[in-house]
């Protein structure tokens, strides 16, 4: 995308060369002062002190995405009820298509997973990293 189109969706480039909307980011830091239970969770028992840096409610192109890992360019993101409306759900789809058009790699959990299956998805994350740095 060249900076032509970026200006005209109201986009800016930042440091690891994504778009990013620069209206979103009191949103992003109010966000990351207020993560969701489930994120909190994830946050500070696995993702902070991950052998590759995460970052919490990163901005990229229009959206705010939960964790992003910018050295694999994977997104992580958890997911409460409200994502399993029609709309949300297409919303969704759309989003990942976005966000994936960069070369990103995007996975979802839910909330269930986080608080019934933290392990399984501790281990998921690893291996999902372990194979994006090959």
């Amino acid at each position: 995308m060249d900076r032509d189109d970026l200006n005209k969706r109201g986009l800016k480039r930042n440091v690891f060369c994504l778009p990013y909307n620069p209206e979103l980011t009191g949103r992003a830091k109010e966000l990351r002062n207020n993560l969701t239970h489930a994120e909190e969770l994830i946050w500070d028992k696995f993702l902070k002190k991950h052998k590759y840096r995460f970052r919490s409610q990163k901005q990229i192109d229009n959206y705010i995405v939960d964790f992003y890992c910018a050295k694999l360019k994977l997104v992580i993101e958890i997911d409460g009820e409200i994502h399993d409306s029609i709309d949300r759900i297409e919303y969704d789809n759309e989003r990942t298509k976005i966000i994936e058009s960069y070369g990103i790699k995007l996975i979802r959990f839910s909330n269930e997973d986080i608080y019934e299956r933290f392990d399984y998805v501790c281990i998921s994350i690893n291996e999902i990293c372990n194979c994006k740095k090959r």
